[in-house]
């Protein structure tokens, strides 16, 4: 090892800046890693078809800055939201995968949290890229959805909220469940 080798210090990629409300809102959906949980939809205003049947969140794959959650209805297994903190938030990303695991056309969509939050509650107005998604697939209503997630003790929600529509499913963390399949496009690890 040359004396220049020597005196260069190894650099370690800086932790992510986050804020007390964002740590602790993935903190605690993080504490139920590798656990499932059943839900039922408690708003669908309008009413509208995609969700009958079982209703399984399972928290499966857990790191210092990712969430991957699988959303399982029934024996739809595409769905995935994907929390990722960014240094200036949190961002939540919709991952829709055909049965044969490819890319559904309307697929990570999503938002980013623009204020602190709470510890229990964050909202994720849709995002730049979400936007011109909706637009180029015509659904250009979509272009003012905001989710919002909360997590309390008892229950976590995944909430839809846009002018004319509201969406909820509400899951009891006090009984996990038997895991579900692996969802779609992703490897059994």
């Amino acid at each position: 090892m040359s004396a220049a080798q020597a005196s260069t210090p190894i650099v370690k990629p800086a932790p992510l800046v986050s804020i007390p409300t964002h740590d602790a809102f993935f903190e605690h959906l993080r504490a139920h890693c590798g656990k499932a949980y059943e839900g039922q939809v408690s708003v669908n205003n309008p009413v509208s078809s995609g969700f009958e049947g079982r209703l399984i969140m399972h928290v499966r794959k857990c790191s210092e800055n990712e969430l991957q959650i699988p959303f399982h209805v029934g024996d739809n297994h595409s769905r995935t939201w994907i929390l990722t903190k960014t240094g200036s938030g949190i961002s939540l990303k919709h991952d829709h995968r055909m049965p044969d695991g490819s890319y559904d056309e309307l697929t990570m969509y999503g938002g980013h949290t623009v204020d602190a939050g709470f510890e229990n509650s964050q909202s994720f107005p849709v995002d730049q890229y979400s936007k011109e998604l909706f637009a180029a697939l015509g659904i250009p209503a979509s272009n003012t959805n905001i989710w919002q997630m909360y997590i309390y003790p008892e229950e976590f929600t995944y909430r839809l909220i846009r002018e004319g529509r509201e969406f909820r499913v509400d899951f009891d963390l006090t009984t996990p469940v038997d895991l579900p399949p692996t969802p779609w496009g992703y490897a059994d690890e």
